[in-house]
């Protein structure tokens, strides 16, 4: 087999679509074409032939290379690392396939072979080496006797399980995207050995799984979105390619802006509601769940896959709202990825998996980033590129280059090599994903998520084995990211943490079975409305969630207000009546394996080893070395301070079929922060500040100075006052008065003086109302500018009317003098 002469890079992929060439579309009977094939063959007609066949061989080249990487040095430190894990894992493979003629099955552990999980995984381990067959320099490259195996094994799959005769059953997934994906992949990499009768049959089954983007299979009159509709576009242009079908690598590309229904479930378009990208930077996928870090890279690659594997054919992707895809690199992506890993908070039931970490999960979506941008105008992708450099140059904990296949590590060499592509520092800011219940607050050496739900967003998302424990996953869960320790939730933390002691949540202490929604995936809705909160300046945020507990009687009014420095997290309103104990979690820090970082509690070294606890009552304010500083403003706090050694199994977490954790032993140690509400709580509140980053000496100088006021913290409003910046913040749950600050309802609002000026936010968590009045404590000369939405009445006590209704939640801004 002809192998490519040069490492994939952005290069290679654009020289080669750098020719257009015309496919001829054949119409006409049987008969016509018949008799057309009998008369003579004219030179023209032969050169028309030779063009058409260039064309998808053309295509086939590159997708290759997307799998291979193409030629590139095997000596090379970094290509190196990646050839050999491929030749390990593709080594184990080829011992154990079962080449014999009686075979029942290829792998003794894929039994029986019949089961949807069972072959598509062994088309994923056939493809693994496919791939090593077809690279160069791997152990197993160009070697007949590996050739005419996976071409027998994939005559066996076809025969025993996956086959036009046979009628879905299990999972769908496996049917119309799992397997017919790794076998186009296979038939892509082995079409110069693939008998033609075999390409013919394989294509067959795929064309009866997979035969369109548009509609789900064994549901018919089901539209797919997002994700899914991007996965079967792919193998359908695969399909199209491999069989010269031009209708259907068209049918493929205009899956993509769903042209069959008029762009009804176009990728290329923001949503108000359901699947795909929202204006605000939020992707959902199942209705209802906060998706980006999953489904969303899948969708992102696919398109990103597509762009690249047809730029220059007949069949390029030029829908012009390709634009939004763009856009959702920078809007959607950007925010959520620190250092290279994607956040949690969006990953869904993924966290579940042992082997989708944070970190492989971010070099997904760092790898999608990089082939879009192989395709897009320098004008939009140059941003990208120097974005990428910073993630990649930053993470040497879990380096990019040694989580990717060759054809990633080529287009990361030659970005890390490219001097004119200057690295981006991290990106700071405030964003409040109204859409998805999410929030995420970036400095410079921190960054704050916040897991929030609602009638609208899942709490979580179980289902085909996995996420068993995600029960609290959503209930105002901080995840805290520093450049100090970027394994925190990436080194064992799912399977070992507390699953009823996550940050930042507020708990009922009862014992919980695991989620086992039945077949297929489910979801919890909560009851409540508020999620969200308010973003001013795109620098400080207001964040609220009215937790109504499952299964529990436990409500609580929860907000959080972030600024420069601090996160000041509140609580009120906590209640309960079922005779258990109900806890806030201040803090639950993965210490790894044989962590030992000094925690301090006013002033005194704490000892560092597992197995010990206290309670601080009084506490003022506590320090763990890497972490940063906790204030407790409230005098009569009673801190719950413990060091503990967990251990748990992937197992616990995931039993599914194709993504099932180990059943290893997994132990880390952790420190934990908690207050404790008592039995059956009444009205109890509380009020911590995190200081990320800190010293134990800022964190003693901001107990003691209070630079941040809470003014008011109970059932109808939360308040907070920062004197060194202006701000004002506010939940107001209910009408009411704080700090001079009046609201006619529920509101998220932040205010900020400045100088002569004033600068408003207001938003609606709760997504129902139809206007929010502010009464202002101080006077307002003028307006110097609002939004649309918003009305102001000048003079001594200025009032401004603010209409959210239909804004879903997002943040309406006023400047004032």
């Amino acid at each position: 087999m002809d192998q490519p002469h040069s490492a994939l890079s952005r290069r290679t992929l654009l020289a080669a679509g750098a020719a257009s060439v015309v496919v001829p579309v054949v119409t006409g009977t049987a008969g016509a074409g018949t008799a057309r094939a009998a008369a003579p063959v004219s030179p023209a007609a032969t050169a028309q032939a030779a063009d058409a066949a260039d064309v998808y061989e053309t295509a086939l080249a590159r997708a290759e290379q997307l799998i291979t990487g193409g030629g590139f040095d095997p000596a090379d430190p970094d290509f190196a690392a990646a050839l050999k894990t491929l030749d390990t894992t593709a080594a184990d493979f080829w011992q154990r396939l079962d080449r014999s003629e009686g075979r029942t099955a290829l792998w003794p552990d894929y039994v029986p072979v019949t089961d949807p999980g069972m072959f598509s995984q062994s088309y994923t381990r056939l493809r693994t080496l496919a791939t090593a067959w077809a690279t160069t320099g791997a152990a197993l490259s160009g070697k007949d006797e590996v050739a005419d195996a996976l071409v027998s094994a994939l005559r066996f799959l076809h025969d025993t399980a996956y086959n036009p005769d046979r009628p879905e059953s299990g999972n769908w997934w496996f049917w119309e995207i799992g397997a017919p994906r790794a076998l186009l992949d296979c038939c892509v990499l082995l079409r110069s050995r693939i008998p033609a009768a075999d390409l013919t049959a394989q294509l067959a089954s795929v064309g009866k799984f997979a035969p369109d983007p548009d509609r789900r299979t064994n549901s018919p009159s089901l539209a797919e979105t997002g994700a899914n509709r991007s996965d079967k576009a792919v193998i359908v242009a695969l399909h199209g390619l491999l069989a010269q079908d031009p209708a259907k690598v068209a049918l493929a590309r205009d899956g993509l802006s769903d042209v069959r229904d008029r762009g009804l479930n176009s990728l290329f378009q923001t949503v108000t509601s359901g699947d795909g990208f929202y204006a605000d930077g939020s992707f959902v996928q199942h209705d209802t769940v906060a998706y980006t870090g999953s489904y969303g890279t899948v969708l992102l690659a696919g398109a990103a896959y597509l762009s690249a594997l047809l730029a220059g054919s007949p069949w390029a992707v030029s829908d012009p709202h390709i634009s939004v895809m763009y856009e959702a690199v920078t809007k959607t992506f950007s925010p959520v990825i620190f250092d290279g890993l994607m956040m949690d908070a969006v990953r869904g039931r993924a966290i579940s998996r042992e082997r989708a970490a944070d970190h492989t999960d971010g070099a997904a979506a760092i790898s999608a980033i990089l082939l879009l941008a192989s395709a897009a105008p320098d004008s939009v992708a140059d941003g990208w590129r120097s974005a990428v450099k910073g993630w990649i140059e930053r993470n040497r904990t879990d380096p990019y280059l040694g989580l990717v296949g060759i054809p990633q590590v080529a287009l990361a060499k030659e970005l890390l090599a490219d001097r004119s592509v200057v690295a981006a520092d991290r990106a700071t800011g405030h964003h409040v994903f109204a859409d998805m219940d999410r929030v995420v607050h970036r400095r410079p050496g921190w960054s704050l998520a916040l897991a929030l739900s609602s009638k609208r967003i899942a709490a979580y998302e179980a289902g085909n084995g996995e996420n068993l424990h995600g029960w609290y996953t959503g209930d105002g869960m901080t995840y805290l990211y520093t450049g100090d320790d970027l394994g925190q939730f990436g080194d064992g933390f799912w399977p070992t943490v507390d699953p009823y002691r996550l940050p930042g949540t507020t708990v009922d202490t009862r014992r919980r079975a695991d989620i086992t929604p039945g077949a297929g995936t489910g979801t919890y809705l909560p009851g409540n409305t508020v999620a969200g909160g308010a973003v001013l300046d795109g620098r400080y945020g207001a964040a609220a969630m009215e937790l109504a507990a499952q299964g529990s009687t436990l409500t609580a009014r929860k907000s959080w207000f972030l600024v420069d420095n601090a996160v000041i997290a509140l609580g009120a309103g906590i209640s309960a009546s079922d005779g258990r104990t109900v806890e806030t979690v201040v803090e639950n820090r993965n210490l790894h394996t044989s962590g030992e970082r000094r925690l301090t509690v006013d002033g005194e070294h704490q000892p560092s080893g597992p197995g010990w606890n206290r309670t601080f009552h009084g506490a003022r304010w506590a320090h763990l070395d890497g972490v940063g500083g906790y204030v407790f403003p409230s005098p009569d706090t009673s801190l719950h301070a413990l060091r503990e050694e967990r251990t748990g199994r992937w197992s616990d977490l995931d039993t599914g079929a194709d993504t099932a954790g180990s059943t290893t032993p997994v132990t880390r140690r952790y420190a934990t922060l908690w207050l404790d509400h008592g039995v059956s709580p009444a009205d109890a509140s509380y009020a911590y500040i995190l200081l990320p980053g800190a010293s134990p000496a800022a964190t003693a100088v901001q107990a003691h100075t209070r630079p941040v006021r809470i003014v008011a913290n109970n059932a109808t409003v939360q308040l907070v006052e920062v004197a060194r910046t202006g701000l004002t913040a506010a939940t107001f749950w209910r009408p009411g008065t704080a700090a001079g600050l009046t609201s006619s309802g529920p509101a998220s609002v932040l205010l900020r003086r400045h100088g002569g000026g004033v600068s408003v936010a207001v938003a609606d968590p709760g997504h129902g109302r139809q206007a929010v009045t502010l009464e202002l404590p101080f006077r307002v000369r003028e307006v110097v500018h609002a939004d649309p939405t918003v009305t102001v009445t000048t003079g001594r006590r200025p009032v401004l009317t603010v209409a959210v209704a239909g804004s879903r939640g997002h943040t309406h801004t006023a400047e004032l003098r």
